[in-house]
């Protein structure tokens, strides 16, 4: 039997960082504010709990969901990279993101993988309740 993960929405991330009250982590993760790399062996998977997915399979019509948008939120001229930057959802790269718990310090993780030409790099971000952002897609 497979578990499959709750598709959650801005209210769900935002009541999941509101349930957990992080301590001071000591893991190999460090702070990672801004996407980081995570690099070979950094990812304590004994330590982390999968809460739930970002990644939508259906559109708000109820309609099966080709491919998430690449768009990204940036209303304030942040970057991606950016430790300030809005976590928007619905947004790249967070619409491809799996939600977990730190067993150490109850820290939420978003974590997607990044594709490009030549490579594969697993990326983190800590959620920071402060820049969680509900906005809407634009229309096409």
């Amino acid at each position: 039997m497979t578990f499959e993960s709750p598709v959650l929405n801005a209210q769900a991330l935002r009541a999941l960082a509101e349930r957990h009250t992080p301590k001071n982590c000591q893991c190999l993760l460090g702070p990672c504010v801004g996407w980081e790399s995570l690099g070979a062996g950094r990812w304590p998977e004994g330590d982390m709990h999968k809460l739930g997915t970002l990644r939508a399979t259906l559109d708000a019509d109820g309609a099966p969901l080709a491919e998430p948008s690449y768009a990204e939120f940036h209303p304030e001229g942040t970057r991606y990279e950016s430790p300030d930057a809005p976590i928007a959802p619905l947004f790249f790269p967070y619409n491809r993101c799996d939600v977990f718990a730190c067993g150490q310090c109850d820290r939420v993780l978003l974590r997607y993988t990044e594709f490009g030409g030549y490579y594969v790099d697993q990326r983190v971000r800590v959620l920071s309740p402060e820049r969680l952002v509900d906005a809407p897609l634009p229309d096409d």
